[in-house]
């Protein structure tokens, strides 16, 4: 398994944006808009690969000098469960802080709420609706 930076508009980008469809969108009937898409080309895009197959991804997105934000958070359906999600919020949590920032927040969905906070993440929010699903704020200080 490689953890690696994905360049936006590369191959493996397309890998990305078709893992994150497949998992978040598809399931709610959303999509990406070209401006989604464009929204993304100063973001921290980050893969996991088993060869030269994505298996899971996250973006971070700065929010401001001390802070990112972890969104679009995917694994492939067949390998949740099995540890990746966890490798990935790791090297998230490094790449963030290689790039100097102190805090990792995101909009959770309520479904993995236990997920997070294993992974040392505090809910900071009342719950509320985003793309139609229960969400709430959480944060790590890092």
């Amino acid at each position: 398994m490689a953890l690696k930076l994905i360049d936006h508009g590369s191959p493996e980008y397309q890998q990305m944006v078709d893992l994150r469809f497949q998992i978040l969108r598809k399931p709610l009937g959303l999509s990406f808009s070209e401006e989604d898409l464009a929204a993304e080309l100063h973001d921290i895009l980050l893969g996991c690969f088993e060869d030269d197959r994505l298996e899971a991804c996250c973006i971070l997105t700065k929010t401001d000098p001390r802070t990112v934000r972890l969104r679009q958070m995917a694994v492939s359906s067949n390998l949740q469960g099995k540890g990746i999600g966890r490798v990935l919020m790791s090297f998230a949590e490094n790449v963030a802080r290689d790039h100097g920032y102190r805090r990792l927040t995101m909009h959770a969905r309520k479904s993995a709420i236990g997920f997070y906070e294993k992974n040392g993440y505090r809910i900071c929010s009342d719950e509320f609706l985003e793309v139609t699903i229960p969400h709430y704020v959480m944060e790590k200080e890092l």
